[in-house]
């Protein structure tokens, strides 16, 4: 018995291609990818195989990609290996709700509607405002917390150590951008994102959101789900309602979840998504967990063997 905690990845990880050689690979990637077609009434897969790249890194899109992408690597994977046992699941941003789909907190169908109006809602706060975010690279938290309070914007990510993420308005960010150095960081590097992700510039996504998730059908989930907002479990559908609502404006506490699930004997993470930028993250939050990375068919049958 393969006991392992899910991982699931964050915007920024799709890339144009993800999914089509699962589709003409594996039956259940068929069915999952029209699925998602069906309920969104629009093709999504499309965008995902042939691009172009601007369309797939739209939020609208991009959010839904990343969600329908994980929960198919992690349907064939439970149909090749039946003795897998998922004990926790968590996912950077976006990737949590992806874990909750995971975990049975909702349908399938019902998160994908919830994932693609929550994109939705983040391209109307992007568009509606005027926003950045920016990579901080060395320094302590407390450095780049200081920073953040200078320049007026928010911690975003805190990442791994030494990679922590500020969100904000554009001069903010430049700002801090500017500033870095004489905060003791190593570096500061802009985001090619479209908005400011985490930040009070998505006060009115998170406020629509709270309506949306008040009103979606969820339920306990079967594992235990780490919230990035919590960086602990939120216990109960409303805990669970509440810390996705937040997580919109808030800090994703991504070492400090990490941390926890190792604490509790956690060693091995299958990471599901494109690229492996969770992996890499792990390696500097705690060299000692093991990682498998899962995003193409290639990468799954090489999981396959390992599990």
């Amino acid at each position: 018995m393969s006991k392992a905690v899910l991982l699931f990845s964050g915007q920024g990880a799709q890339k144009v291609g993800m999914g089509k050689d699962l589709v003409d690979a594996y039956p259940v990637a068929q069915r999952l990818f029209q699925q998602a077609d069906d309920v969104l009434g629009r093709s999504l897969t499309s965008i995902m195989f042939e691009g172009p790249g601007e369309d797939l890194t739209k939020t609208g899109n991009c959010q839904p990609a990343l969600f329908l992408h994980g929960l198919t690597l992690l349907s064939i994977l439970k149909e090749k290996v039946p003795a897998l046992e998922p004990v926790a699941a968590a996912g950077l941003s976006l990737g949590e709700m992806t874990a909750h789909a995971a975990a049975g907190t909702f349908a399938f169908e019902d998160g994908l509607k919830l994932v693609a109006k929550r994109g939705e809602l983040m391209d109307e706060a992007c568009a509606a405002t005027s926003g950045s975010m920016a990579a901080m690279i060395g320094g302590s938290e407390e450095d780049v917390r200081r920073l953040a309070d200078e320049c007026n914007v928010d911690l975003a990510n805190l990442n791994c150590p030494g990679q922590l993420v500020l969100s904000g308005s554009v001069d903010g960010i430049e700002q801090a951008v500017a500033k870095a150095k004489e905060f003791g960081l190593r570096m500061g590097k802009k985001l090619q994102v479209a908005g400011a992700y985490h930040s009070s510039l998505m006060a009115s996504a998170q406020e629509k959101l709270a309506v949306e998730l008040a009103a979606a059908n969820i339920g306990a989930p079967s594992i235990p789900v780490i919230s990035n907002f919590l960086a602990t479990p939120a216990e109960g559908p409303d805990a669970i309602r509440e810390s996705l609502t937040k997580q919109v404006t808030g800090s994703v506490r991504w070492i400090e979840s990490m941390q926890l699930l190792r604490s509790q004997g956690h060693d091995l993470f299958i990471e599901l998504g494109p690229g492996k930028v969770l992996a890499g993250l792990m390696s500097r939050i705690d060299k000692e967990a093991r990682v498998i990375s899962i995003d193409d068919a290639v990468s799954l049958e090489a999981a396959l063997a390992e599990l």
